[in-house]
């Protein structure tokens, strides 16, 4: 089968799907939910390199791999906040930056700006470094990767009945706890940053939008004839 960065992309969020879907279900449910969510972190890196490998980056390809990080974000939030693990707020600020961000991104596309290059949405090298650069969407997709795992780990070992350590000391817990709270809000705090550049510079393609909505069209001149705008 011949794998192109798209089909890696739908496979990865299938991957991501099946492992929300197994934890809850047991111990050792929740132990290999943990390993679908390493293969599903590294089948995003790996549809990056095979479109730089093969040539094969194109603006719909990027799209989609944007919608896998987006579903693959609310999927894992969703789950962990309707659990009790992490603060509802959580996925709900994932999605309102991720909305807000992608929202501004169409606009971009439609007047004739690109994901990268020359003609990139983001115009300035502070924030084409803070958001496209490989360092930082290489932390990113490291951050999310503990972050989920760390989750899906103390699900598995010291969350409800069923977990591997049993009952841990009062300690422990809260240190393990603490932990994932420290993950979390670290993971959201810079997907926070990281939006930023883009809804400062994506606002003036919001502007250009708008004034392109209130703009009259211009108008014919039909001689000999008197226009009521005119009388």
């Amino acid at each position: 089968m011949n794998w192109t960065p798209n089909k890696i992309s739908v496979l990865r969020v299938g991957v991501g799907f099946v492992a929300v879907g197994l934890f809850g279900h047991g111990t050792w449910a929740n132990l290999a939910g943990v390993l679908l969510t390493v293969a599903a972190i590294a089948l995003d890196a790996l549809d990056g390199y095979v479109a730089r490998r093969k040539n094969m980056a194109t603006p719909e390809g990027a799209q989609i791999d944007i919608l896998g990080d987006r579903m693959i974000e609310n999927v894992y939030f969703t789950y962990f906040a309707v659990i009790g693990m992490v603060s509802v707020w959580v996925p709900v600020l994932f999605f309102a930056r991720g909305t807000a961000t992608d929202f501004l991104r169409g606009l971009a596309v439609k007047q004739g700006r690109a994901g990268w290059g020359a003609n990139a949405m983001l115009q300035s090298g502070w924030a084409r470094a803070l958001v496209s650069s490989r360092w930082s969407r290489g932390l990113y997709a490291a951050m999310k990767c503990v972050c989920f795992c760390y989750l899906g780990l103390e699900l598995a070992l010291a969350h409800g009945p069923i977990a591997l350590l049993g009952s841990p000391a009062a300690e422990m817990r809260e240190m393990i706890r603490a932990g994932a709270l420290a993950l979390t809000w670290a993971t959201a705090a810079f997907c926070v940053v990281r939006g930023v550049p883009v809804l400062l510079e994506g606002w003036g393609y919001f502007a250009g939008a708008r004034r392109e909505a209130v703009t009259p069209m211009a108008r014919p001149a039909v001689h000999g004839t008197e226009h009521p705008e005119a009388a």
